[in-house]
């Protein structure tokens, strides 16, 4: 990496978690600069402007999030083991990270109708998230370890909406009870299907 390079990871990893907690409106260049210790200049001088900060934050905290669920997952050998750990990892980890909780949530919600690149981005992680489930759970059909009547396409979609919506709702409330309460009922859907 150049001197450029280092300077400009150094500053998307600055400002990831500022933008995942405060918003990308909510987020001024000035709160950058304080946690950078860098002059606009020198903030200016490594992205066009805030929107391009902004989506490297994005993609930063995607590839480390995901980066930290594959690692979660990647020792267990069955499919439930597999999508048990995935459970446990949004419950546990996720929830209590002090990085303002999941980006996909965060940035999903205020791009909707503000930021039709974010807005893009936060689709294809998505996809990217509810594939990775599903692919788990196609695992577990293929392999026999699950019922073949287990839609694993519909598992994954369901999944993915339920654990989002309980991070918010754990989030908001302070308290990982809804998490909690989710993960509970999506593995005992799991044993459900185990064969």
């Amino acid at each position: 990496m150049t001197k450029a390079e280092r300077t400009r990871q150094f500053i998307i990893e600055k400002a990831a978690p500022i933008f995942n907690k405060k918003g990308m409106a909510g987020t001024a260049i000035s709160d950058i600069m304080e946690a950078t210790k860098l002059a606009k200049g020198g903030v200016y001088g490594n992205f066009e402007n805030k929107e391009e900060i902004c989506l490297e934050a994005y993609k930063y905290l995607t590839q480390t999030l995901s980066a930290a669920i594959d690692q979660s997952i990647a020792s267990k050998i069955t499919a439930k083991d597999k999508l048990f750990a995935l459970l446990d990892f949004y419950a546990d980890v996720l929830i209590k990270n002090d990085k303002g909780g999941c980006p996909i949530l965060n940035f999903g919600t205020e791009a909707d109708d503000t930021n039709p690149l974010i807005k893009q981005k936060v689709k294809e992680s998505i996809s990217y998230s509810q594939n990775r489930i599903f692919k788990i759970a196609q695992q577990g059909i293929d392999n026999g370890e699950f019922k073949d009547t287990l839609d694993a396409r519909q598992f994954a979609l369901k999944t993915f909406t339920m654990i989002e919506g309980a991070i918010l709702i754990s989030r908001v409330q302070g308290s990982n009870e809804h998490i909690r309460l989710i993960a509970g009922m999506i593995k005992f859907e799991i044993e459900q299907n185990i064969k």
